[in-house]
């Protein structure tokens, strides 16, 4: 009799174990596995790795075969997967594009996170909030300081093609992708709910969508939101500035905002040259830090009108921050004939070498500013130059460009400091596209 009662406790254990077993395989399942009526983009033998890593660009290129009928459309979720069919993760598809999936989360991700999994709406808020969460641990916005940041940085928040600027309760969205667009509503929701933004101006970026394979011609031309005014108005570092709302790329350069803060400690009794001004923030920061004289220059009289407009509303004296509206290789030419020289030189050209395929044209063009630039700088002073393009950036040139520009101008050069965008500008490691900004501070001998 015990040994009847003694195998039945046995039978009953390990039933139990079994359906333990059983619950556990199937509750830690992975999401994206057990999806249905989700297509697949299954990645080429060799073509996997650099995506498990994390790179969000799944390009067209790397894909053997799409499982799913009927096929996915563009703005689609689709699982992507390894040659065995195995998920990687999901993003949105693109049947035009050479990227044709944007890698949106991970499969550990989504094991870990399963309620974001295949669902971009979720996902929008999760990374949105996110975002929110880093900007206000950077102190960003403060209050009387900076209205001014980048709150959404494309790849570097996870959120591929979406690029935010906050100008106070303004959200001003640069949409760059063609999956945003589809879900245009669902990202104004999320930003709607910031506290302290109130409006949303949505400005599609209309030649890179045209490359995502998006059809301009359906953009939205109406919104049921009031009208913007033209104009703005921003604080960054304490220094108040007037925005175009309508102005170039999203009204307002907040890349620089910590290089133009630098600029302030060290322009006390300096004479300063801005050149590239645009709406005159290095300026506006080398007087507020006490420079002697400033003078902008810039081709565009709408930004010169702007600079102008900041130094009144900053109750600047206008006879020591002055603009001057020349193209700004002629206005170095023009200077070195009547031998004038600064103290400090800044050079923020606009983007000279936005793809690879002109980078060696490019690069003349920077050599041939730099060196202007060089000369004109004093002996022992600092010129501070920039690029802006990626493709300058990315390619490690840059620095060798700069010393052939000296060259050239019989100077010699010494690096002082090197530094990219802005804190509020993450970068994802997985995915170093992202990172186009150069700044270099060179003393000049």
């Amino acid at each position: 009799m015990a040994m009847v009662v003694a195998v039945g406790v046995l039978h009953n254990h390990l039933l139990s174990a079994s359906s333990r077993i059983v619950c556990l395989s199937s509750c830690s399942r992975p999401p994206l596995s057990v999806s249905s009526g989700v297509a697949k983009v299954v990645l080429k033998k060799g073509k996997t790795q650099l995506f498990k890593d994390g790179s969000p660009m799944v390009y067209s290129g790397a894909v053997d075969r799409i499982i799913g009928k009927p096929p996915p459309q563009t703005g689609d979720v689709v699982i992507v997967a390894d040659g065995t069919e195995n998920p990687i993760g999901w993003g949105l598809y693109n049947s035009v594009s050479m990227f044709c999936v944007r890698l949106m989360q991970l499969q550990h991700e989504s094991t870990r996170d399963p309620s974001c999994a295949l669902n971009i709406e979720k996902l929008l808020q999760t990374r949105i909030t996110q975002a929110v969460q880093l900007r206000n641990s950077l102190g960003l916005p403060s209050d009387n300081n900076t209205n001014a940041y980048r709150l959404v940085n494309s790849e570097g928040d996870r959120l591929s093609g979406l690029i935010v600027d906050v100008f106070g309760d303004i959200a001003v969205v640069a949409s760059s992708a063609a999956w945003l667009e589809k879900y245009r509503s669902h990202v104004e929701a999320c930003l709607r709910s910031i506290n302290g933004i109130n409006h949303i101006n949505w400005r599609p970026s209309l030649d890179v969508l045209k490359e995502d394979g998006f059809d301009i011609s359906s953009l939205k031309q109406t919104s049921s939101a009031p009208p913007l005014p033209e104009r703005s108005m921003v604080v960054e570092n304490g220094i108040s500035y007037a925005i175009s709302l309508e102005g170039q790329k999203t009204g307002f350069y907040t890349d620089q905002r910590e290089n133009r803060r630098f600029i302030s400690t060290i322009s006390a009794g300096k004479r300063v040259l801005d050149l590239c001004c645009y709406s005159g923030g290095f300026a506006l920061n080398a007087a507020s830090g006490g420079a002697t004289s400033v003078l902008g220059v810039d081709s565009s009289l709408p930004a010169l009108e702007l600079a102008r407009e900041n130094v009144i509303l900053n109750r600047m004296d206008p006879e020591k921050v002055a603009f001057f509206k020349q193209d700004s290789t002629e206005f170095m030419k023009g200077a070195l004939s009547r031998e004038e020289t600064w103290d400090i030189v800044i050079l923020d050209p606009p983007k000279l070498a936005p793809r690879k395929k002109v980078l060696h044209n490019a690069a003349g063009m920077y050599r041939n500013l730099n060196s202007l630039a060089m000369r004109l700088t004093s002996s022992g002073g600092l010129l501070m130059t920039c690029s802006c393009s990626g493709a300058m950036t990315q390619s490690g040139k840059f620095l060798g460009i700069l010393q052939s520009a000296a060259a050239m101008a019989g100077r010699k050069i010494t690096v002082v400091r090197e530094a990219g965008a802005a804190s509020d500008h993450p970068l994802d490691p997985s995915y170093p596209q992202g990172q186009y900004l150069s700044n270099i501070l060179l003393r000049v001998l």
